[in-house]
């Protein structure tokens, strides 16, 4: 049975013996190239609506919602048939809907 053991060979011959890399360069590569990989995204994405002068916010870019059929004003929910004329005209039939019975 054999027993793991740590490599103790030397560097072969024509290779170099580099210096160690300190801890904190190596945690600032890693972090940090991620994090610029981070901000040009972000730049390539933010800054031509910037330069445009639109709005970044999430709810800042207000705009009329997209119903099939269109949006009803105010002034036409109140002119339609109500009560009586409602039931006369069909009933709620006419306006359509879900309506499924058993």
């Amino acid at each position: 049975m054999a027993c793991a053991a740590p490599a103790s060979a030397d560097i072969p011959v024509g290779w170099s013996n580099p210096k160690p890399v300190p801890v904190l360069h190596d945690l600032l590569f890693l972090l940090g190239v991620p994090v610029l990989i981070t901000l040009v995204i972000f730049a390539a994405i933010y800054l031509p609506g910037i330069v445009r002068g639109e709005s970044v916010a999430p709810a800042g870019a207000k705009t009329d919602d997209q119903w099939f059929g269109g949006r009803r004003d105010t002034a036409e929910l109140q002119a339609g048939p109500t009560g009586a004329d409602a039931e006369a005209a069909g009933g709620d039939r006419a306006t359509g809907g879900a309506s499924g019975t058993w």
